[in-house]
């Protein structure tokens, strides 16, 4: 499925005129690959043996283009960095308040959320955003374990 992801991706931003570099291509392959909703400084991290002279603002600008492109999301959390999401269907997430980590979930019955807002106060809703947060699963086993 992935290698069908990245087919796509790329074919869109060909069709926009973007050219595709090595650099845009491995970290476009890497968002398809990752369930981890990465920052950029992740993505560098991640890419930077391979591509030794790539700097952090490149994967930025790389990012930018993406998300210009629909391909990525942009989320962003207060006063952390940018975290970057290659799914961009509709869907929500949920945080951990120890380590951070995000996860995506869907949930069809909130699908009607902006319907209702929308009928309720006439506003034209262009779109909603739902956060949980909580302690994942490896958190809580550390401080079981702590205790």
């Amino acid at each position: 499925m992935s290698e069908v992801q990245l087919k796509d991706a790329l074919d869109a931003l060909k069709s926009t005129g973007v050219r595709i570099t090595p650099q845009r291509h491995a970290i476009l392959e890497y968002m398809i690959h990752s369930t981890t909703h990465p920052t950029a400084d992740d993505i560098y991290r991640a890419l930077e043996k391979t591509f030794p002279n790539m700097s952090v603002a490149t994967v930025y600008n790389n990012l930018r283009v993406f998300r210009k492109a629909g391909l990525v999301k942009e989320l962003t959390y207060g006063d952390s960095s940018s975290r970057f999401d290659f799914v961009t269907h509709d869907h929500y997430h949920i945080i951990c308040n120890d380590c951070g980590k995000i996860v995506d979930f869907h949930y069809p019955g909130l699908d009607e959320v902006e319907h209702l807002a929308s009928h309720v106060t006439g506003f034209q809703v262009d779109y909603h955003r739902l956060e949980i947060y909580g302690t994942c699963q490896a958190c809580l086993g550390k401080t079981a374990k702590a205790q």
